[in-house]
C-alpha cells in the first residue's frame, strides 16, 4: 500500500512524463516545474539546476529556486571545485548532512549570498550515462536530514529533467535549422528578415500595410543602418506588385554617367565600351517596384530625368531618342535632411514633393530598445551557423550592455557586434567583453533590482524618455515629435513608467 506522500510523488511523475511526451516545447518552464516538484516533495528550502559548459570547464546556474534565487544565478562553478563539480567529475549522486564540515563545499558562494547551508543532496543529470548537469536540493526543512529515499526520488526527477532538456534542444535545433533555411531562401531571393517587437515599430508596420495597397511614391527617412531597405521590401511584398520584380539602385554607389546608364539603360555606341544595347533598372522593374537608396546623393540632371519618370512614366535610354513607357512604383530612401538640401538648391523641390507623397520615418535603434534582444538573438543564430559554434545566448551583463549602448550605427552595428562576438566568444554564453562595446561615461539607466529582460527594457525606456523630456524642457509635444510617437501615447508612457515631468 502506497503512503500518501509516495502517491503524491507518483502522481507528480505521471504529470511530468505526460508533459515531456506531449512534445512540450518550453524547456525552461518544464525543467523549472520538475525542479519545483522535487523541491516540494523532498521538503527542502531551496534548489538549483546547473548545466555543464564543457568548453569552459564550468557549471552555470540555469534555474534556482528559493529566497536567494536571483543572487545565486550570478555565479559559475568550476569542475574542480564545489560539491556540484565533484558530482560531475565522478558522475555520482551524494547526500551531505553536515555541509559546513565537508571539504568539497564551495563556501564562498554561501558567504557572498548570505545563505548558510546545513544539508544538501546533489545528483547528476545523465543522458546515456553522460553527465550534462547537476540538481542540488538544499536544507531539508524542520532540521531534518536527507535520507536514501529522498536521493532515489531526486535521481528520477534528474533523469526526467535531462530527458526534457535533450528533447527540447533537439526540437529547437530542428526549428532553428528550418528557420535558417527559410531565411536563406529569402536572402537568395534578395529579401531580408524583418525583426521587430517594439510598439513604435509595430505602428510603422501597420502604416506599411496601408501604404502597400497604393501605388504612390514613398520617401523612407532615417539614420544610416536603421533598416530603410527592409521597409521598402515590406512595402513591395505586401503590395499587389509582390509577384513582380523588386529592383534596387544605390544612388551613391556610382558616378553620374554610369548611374544614368544603370537606371535607364543605354544603346550600342552611346559611349565608349557601349558595345551592345543594355536594359536599365527601370525596365527590369516593369510591373513591380524600384527602390532608389541614398536618393539624397542623386545628381541634379538625373533628378530631372527621375521627375519625368514619376510624372509621365516615360524615359529615354542613354544615346537614344526613343521614349520607353514603364509601369513602376518608386520607393526612395535617404539618411539626409532633404528639406535642407532643397533649401540649399541641391535637391529639386518638385521632385521632393513628388517622392514625399507618403513619408515614412524609421526611428533609430536607441529609440526602440525592445527590438534589441530580438535582433541580437536573430544575429546570434545567424552567427552560430556561419562560425559553426553553439552559444546558449547572451549573459545578463552582455544584454544589459547592449540595452545601455546608444548604437550610433543602428542595426548594422548591432549585427557586426554580434557577429564579432560569435567569432571570439569561447564560453557557453556570449559575455559582455565579447561585444567590444564602447563604455559610456555614466550608465544610461540605474541597475534594476530584477535581472529579467523585461525589467531592464522598461528601465531603459523610462530613462530614455526622461532624458528626451529634459532636452525639451518638459515640453511633451516636442518630446513626442523627437521620439516619433503620438502625444497621447507619450502621456500614457509617462504615467505607466512613473516618469517625473519637471
Amino acid at each position: 500500500m502506497l503512503s500518501k506522500i509516495d502517491l503524491q510523488k507518483f502522481n507528480t511523475l505521471i504529470e511530468i512524463n505526460t508533459l515531456i511526451n506531449s512534445n512540450y516545447e518550453d524547456a525552461h518552464s518544464l525543467v523549472t516545474q520538475i525542479l519545483d516538484s522535487a523541491t516540494r516533495l523532498c521538503d527542502c528550502e531551496s534548489s538549483s539546476l546547473l548545466l555543464l559548459d564543457r568548453d569552459a570547464g564550468e557549471l552555470y546556474f540555469e534555474i534556482a529556486l528559493g529566497s536567494k534565487s536571483v543572487e545565486v544565478k550570478r555565479f559559475t562553478v568550476k569542475l574542480e571545485e564545489g560539491i556540484a563539480g565533484w558530482v560531475v567529475r565522478h558522475n555520482k549522486a551524494v547526500i551531505i548532512n553536515d555541509v559546513i564540515h565537508d571539504t568539497r563545499h564551495l563556501h564562498t558562494i554561501a558567504r557572498q549570498i548570505d545563505y548558510p547551508t546545513q544539508t544538501m543532496m546533489a545528483v547528476p543529470m545523465r543522458v546515456k550515462d553522460r553527465c550534462i548537469g547537476v540538481i542540488e536540493l538544499i536544507n531539508k526543512k524542520n532540521n531534518q536530514l536527507f535520507v536514501q529515499d529522498d536521493l532515489e526520488w531526486l535521481e528520477i526527477f534528474a533523469n526526467q529533467a535531462a530527458l526534457a532538456i535533450v528533447n527540447v534542444q533537439s526540437i529547437e535545433k530542428a526549428r532553428s535549422e528550418i528557420q535558417q533555411l527559410q531565411d536563406q531562401l529569402k536572402t537568395d531571393q534578395g529579401y531580408h528578415t524583418m525583426i521587430a517587437k517594439s510598439p513604435i515599430m509595430m505602428t510603422k508596420l501597420e502604416l506599411v500595410e496601408r501604404i502597400a495597397k497604393t501605388d504612390s511614391s514613398v520617401l523612407i527617412l532615417g539614420e544610416s543602418g536603421v533598416g530603410k531597405e527592409l521597409f521598402a521590401e515590406q512595402i513591395h511584398l505586401r503590395s499587389l506588385r509582390s509577384a513582380k520584380p523588386f529592383i534596387r539602385v544605390n544612388c551613391a554607389a556610382l558616378p553620374e554617367g554610369l548611374l544614368e546608364s544603370e537606371m535607364f539603360g543605354h544603346v550600342k555606341g552611346a559611349f565608349t565600351n557601349a558595345i551592345a544595347d543594355r536594359r536599365g533598372r527601370f525596365e527590369m522593374a516593369e510591373g513591380g517596384t524600384i527602390f532608389l537608396d541614398e536618393i539624397g546623393d542623386l545628381a541634379l540632371p538625373l533628378q530631372a530625368k527621375l521627375l519625368r519618370v514619376i510624372q509621365e512614366k516615360t524615359f529615354e535610354k542613354v544615346g537614344s531618342g526613343t521614349s520607353i513607357t514603364v509601369n513602376v512604383r518608386i520607393l526612395a530612401a535617404t539618411n539626409k535632411n532633404v528639406e535642407a538640401l532643397v533649401a540649399a538648391g541641391e535637391f529639386r523641390h518638385d521632385l521632393y514633393y513628388r517622392l514625399n507623397v507618403l513619408p515614412l520615418y524609421i526611428p533609430p535603434l536607441r529609440q526602440r530598445p525592445e527590438d534589441i534582444p530580438e535582433l541580437a538573438a536573430f544575429f546570434l543564430s545567424k552567427g552560430m551557423l556561419e562560425t559553426k559554434k553553439q552559444f546558449e545566448g547572451f549573459a545578463p551583463e552582455a544584454m544589459d550592455a547592449m540595452l545601455a549602448y546608444s548604437w550610433p550605427g543602428n542595426i548594422r552595428e548591432l549585427e557586426n557586434c554580434v557577429e564579432r562576438a560569435c567569432v571570439i566568444g569561447k564560453n557557453q554564453w556570449i559575455q559582455e567583453e565579447d561585444l567590444f562595446l564602447k563604455k559610456t561615461a555614466t550608465p544610461p539607466f540605474q541597475e534594476v533590482g530584477s535581472r529579467d529582460l523585461k525589467s531592464a527594457v522598461t528601465a531603459f525606456r523610462a530613462y530614455f524618455i526622461q532624458k528626451v523630456l529634459e532636452e525639451h524642457q518638459g515640453n511633451q509635444t516636442e518630446t513626442a515629435k523627437a521620439l516619433d510617437i503620438q502625444r497621447t501615447y507619450l502621456s500614457k508612457l509617462i504615467k505607466e513608467l512613473n516618469i517625473h515631468v519637471g
